[in-house]
């Protein structure tokens, strides 16, 4: 039997970002350290140690002493409810509502608590069943999160190398104005390309798009930001 999401949320609010946060530092990292927990959500260590012994009172989360934290299968399925709405809200907000794709993130977040599975479902199924949020991160259990979460970093890519962009990362989009950054530039998942140079601190791309339509359109990034976008070599010229 699920867990009522309400409930929880009234018990803790907080809840949802916590175990959603646990969740995604898990998939990415293969570890969730207090530390790093307080660093994700933005909070005191103090904090994330009073949240975490609530977690673990109401059967969310287990944590030996000294040791890594770890979700519970109760956890595990309110961590994956809870990113699923977001991530079907996400894409209603920009392909249903033309909301500005670089601002749904916040939006989304604002929002998941309130919906209910029930909607949750009926948004999969009307939006086409989406394996990825519209930034590329992996529905959670989908067939495309392995291939998604070990591509290679736009850091690694070398001059002369085309790429395809599939996701930014859920850690880039909590960057201050990462979004805004890549929509500027038609960093999406989707766009291709061509690594122009790069040295220690930034990199050079063109938008293969713009040179596809006689024009060419390059823009440097800096290496933190192409550090948290995930590509796969273009086969298209």
């Amino acid at each position: 039997m699920k867990t009522d999401f309400a409930s929880v949320h009234a018990k803790f609010p907080a809840a949802a970002e916590y175990l959603s946060s646990i969740y995604i530092l898990k998939r990415d990292y293969g570890h969730v350290s207090n530390a790093k927990l307080a660093e994700w959500t933005d909070v005191s260590s103090s904090a994330v140690t009073q949240a975490l012994g609530r977690l673990k009172r109401l059967g969310f989360a287990s944590q030996e002493r000294y040791e890594d934290i770890e979700l519970t299968n109760k956890g595990r399925d309110i961590a994956i409810r809870v990113l699923r709405r977001h991530y079907l809200l996400e894409h209603l907000l920009v392909r249903v509502l033309g909301y500005p794709w670089d601002k749904a993130d916040d939006e989304a977040k604002a929002l998941q608590s309130a919906i209910s599975d029930e909607l949750t479902e009926h948004l999969y199924q009307r939006l086409g069943a989406p394996q990825t949020c519209p930034h590329g991160n992996p529905m959670p259990e989908s067939s495309l999160e392995s291939k998604l979460l070990t591509a290679p970093r736009l850091s690694e890519a070398p001059v002369g190398l085309k790429v395809k962009i599939l996701r930014i990362t859920e850690e880039g989009e909590k960057l201050p104005l990462m979004l805004a950054f890549c929509f500027a530039h038609g960093i999406q998942p989707g766009a291709t390309f061509l690594i122009v140079k790069r040295n220690e601190h930034e990199m050079e791309l063109q938008d293969r798009r713009a040179l596809t339509r006689g024009g060419a359109h390059s823009f440097s990034t800096e290496m933190e930001k192409a550090f948290h976008i995930r590509y796969e070599p273009s086969i298209k010229q």
